[in-house]
């Protein structure tokens, strides 16, 4: 169901089974494409990026978007419950309310459709969707290098929890290394 038109980009929530099957396959070839640029340099496999992609979205309670420009994909974004992130739960627990927590776990935007605003409205558009009568809270875990990604969080009232996480994946060199994560919330009352 398309939720959002913007600069040419229509914002596309999927919801149904089918949308997400018929989203997968762009999903999966971006999710590659962005992910093994700056600043991660990571290498996904088809199957990797499928398995991440169908994990996220049959999370209940999942926020699954899709931006198209001309019927193209353009980029993505997924909020899931921060309890569904066992890992990431253990980790917050005490600095936010867990059960009243979303955690913004993928956003992605094609090369070719940055600087147009576009992720500012992927972000915009799943805080907008949260049910604030159960939800308080959103986290999200960013590059601890100071790039445009941190910035446009921070320009949107994101703050610095001042935790960290050392993510070890395999990167485009062939090497397995680690990079630095850091962890960014804000209330869900401040949109």
């Amino acid at each position: 169901m398309k939720v959002a038109t913007h600069q040419g980009f229509d914002i596309i929530h999927l919801s149904t089974p089918g949308e997400m099957a018929e989203a997968r396959a762009e999903f999966i070839g971006a999710y590659q494409t962005i992910f093994a640029q700056a600043p991660y340099y990571e290498r996904y496999s088809p199957a990797e990026a499928d398995g991440r992609f169908r994990k996220l979205t049959s999370t209940p309670d999942n926020i699954t978007l899709i931006a198209r420009q001309d019927g193209y994909l353009a980029g993505f974004a997924i909020a899931v419950p921060l309890r569904t992130q066992k890992v990431l739960a253990t980790m917050l627990t005490g600095l936010v309310p867990v059960p009243h927590t979303y955690y913004l776990a993928e956003l992605g935007v094609l090369e070719q459709h940055r600087r147009h605003g576009l992720g500012r409205i992927l972000v915009r558009e799943r805080l907008r969707m949260m049910d604030q009568e159960l939800y308080s809270h959103v986290v999200l875990r960013v590059s601890a290098t100071r790039n445009a990604s941190y910035q446009m969080y921070r320009d949107m009232g994101f703050d610095d929890m001042g935790v960290y996480q050392e993510v070890r994946t395999p990167r485009i060199d062939g090497q397995v290394k680690s990079d630095r994560r850091l962890f960014l919330s804000r209330m869900l009352s401040q949109i």
